[in-house]
């Protein structure tokens, strides 16, 4: 059972956290349960931690728009005819701070914040609750939680707009300056050490929530990030629990979720109900259990969407992670049942592609996608963990060490291993060939590119501007209705 997802009804008073708009920061509704009063039961803190979990599943992050986002910016994806415009925008680099979608980003992520600000900050309520009512244990993993996720979602602000608002004991109506990235980056790292020790492994844990090994592998990936390539090597190794699956694609399948790889993952099922699919991309609450990544990149549905040539041609003769990733002419479907045909690759006016995303796809099972899909948004595996570590040993430790990291993930795809002796750059260059292959379609592509100073080179053809487009916009809302924030405070370029 997937229970992260039932977000209880009366959540919808709780408007004190619900809220991004800097107006409504500071109102609370007279008819809401009070957070004086609210933190008295176990329930109701583990309530007040699903709600924040909750803004992770909208179509303003995992639901939807992200991975269009980020594989488009990457240019792992390449766009059909009937993509939309508002899709095709990350492509081409062509948006700006009127960006809708980065609009959402930005809000979506700041609920998320402001719900796991009210668990936080409600932190002396909920210890002096007793030990009949709550163990410590509990009430400090609750607790961690909160941080884990308030982490999760600075850091997908932070990455996408450098310095920012530092939202920790909630806003006052006028709002607040942006706050260094380094300001952030330490709160990030501050919330996943806590997070690590007090969250509960995986074995423990109610699948769908944050668990000790999710934390630090987050808390390795942030310090790899800050090229801190000791603690976070540290922080990996302190993992345990974790292996890869036997079959590549199973971290892609409905069935198999959770499986031993998957370190997290944000939770869907359709079964808890859809009908507020389309209501808003931000708000995180109702009948909303669904992602649209199966009819957006379905080959047989709308297809709006492909492997770009460069990614496909990217992938060695023999890795078995090209038939896990991508569909082509003649594979079967629909439980063996059913065998692509030439004319199911043509976009709209006619063109046939040379293939397809199979990632997240439920062709596997059926002949169809149904527009919503419930199958998980995998946010970090354990082969991403094992390429991370190897690019650390890579840097601090032994080429042989890295070698051998590199080598579990290609023997899992068929692979010959890497020969001994490699450089210190031949290595490295191995990563950044790994990470690309494995990780295709996962929404990591474009940071890699980031912090490997390589986004210049490999995206400026299609539109990248070195010192500009790093960053996004931050939006035009945000600057209007923020007393704080001025058209100085815009990122450069825009």
């Amino acid at each position: 059972m997937k229970k992260i997802k039932l977000i209880m009804t009366f959540l919808l008073g709780l408007v004190i956290i619900n809220s991004c708009s800097e107006e409504d920061l500071g109102l609370v509704n007279p008819n809401a349960l009070s957070p004086d009063t609210f933190f008295s039961t176990e329930e109701q803190v583990q309530s007040a931690v699903n709600a924040a979990y909750a803004n992770l599943q909208t179509p303003a992050l995992y639901g939807r728009l992200i991975w269009y986002m980020l594989d488009n910016m990457s240019q792992e994806n390449a766009g059909n005819g009937q993509q939309e415009g508002d899709k095709r925008t990350y492509a081409e680099y062509t948006y700006n701070a009127t960006n809708q979608f980065i609009t959402d980003y930005w809000d979506s992520s700041y609920r998320g914040i402001n719900k796991a600000n009210f668990v936080i900050n409600n932190e002396e309520r909920i210890s002096n609750l007793s030990e009949a009512v709550l163990t410590d244990q509990v009430k400090n993993k609750f607790l961690g939680e909160a941080r884990f996720l308030r982490a999760h979602y600075y850091w997908l602000l932070v990455n996408r707009f450098g310095d920012i608002p530092l939202r920790i004991d909630g806003s006052s109506p006028e709002g607040l300056p942006k706050s260094p990235k380094s300001d952030v980056i330490n709160l990030i790292i501050d919330d996943l050490r806590f997070a690590a020790a007090n969250l509960l492994s995986k074995a423990e844990e109610e699948r769908g929530r944050a668990t000790k090994g999710a934390a630090q592998a987050f808390l390795g990936k942030v310090l790899l990030y800050q090229e801190q390539y000791g603690d976070a090597l540290t922080s990996f190794r302190s993992m345990s629990g974790y292996a890869l699956e036997t079959e590549y694609f199973d971290n892609f399948k409905e069935e198999t979720e959770h499986g031993i790889e998957s370190v997290f993952e944000v939770a869907y099922n359709i079964n808890l109900g859809t009908g507020n699919k389309w209501d808003s991309n931000v708000v995180g609450q109702g009948a909303n259990h669904a992602t649209f990544r199966g009819q957006d990149y379905g080959v047989l549905d709308w297809f709006n969407v492909y492997p770009s040539d460069d990614l496909r041609a990217e992938f060695e003769t023999g890795d078995n992670r090209f038939q896990g990733s991508f569909y082509v002419v003649g594979d079967i479907y629909n439980n063996g049942n059913n065998t692509l045909v030439a004319s199911d690759f043509a976009e709209n006016g006619g063109n046939v592609r040379p293939a397809a995303w199979k990632k997240y796809q439920n062709y596997y099972k059926q002949t169809s996608e149904v527009q919503e899909s419930g199958i998980n948004a995998k946010v970090i595996r354990y082969a991403d963990v094992l390429l991370m570590m190897a690019e650390c040993e890579n840097e601090v430790g032994t080429q042989a060490g890295a070698i051998a990291l590199i080598n579990q993930v290609r023997a899992r795809a068929g692979l010959s291993g890497l020969s001994s002796g490699l450089s210190k750059e031949q290595v490295f260059q191995a990563i950044v060939h790994e990470r690309r292959v494995e990780l295709a379609g996962e929404q990591v592509r474009f940071d890699d590119l980031l912090r490997w100073g390589m986004a210049g080179s490999e995206l400026s053809s299609f539109g990248f501007q070195t010192g500009k487009h790093e960053l996004w916009p931050i939006p035009d809302q945000e600057i209007s209705t923020n007393a704080s924030l001025g058209s100085e405070d815009q990122n450069p370029g825009y």
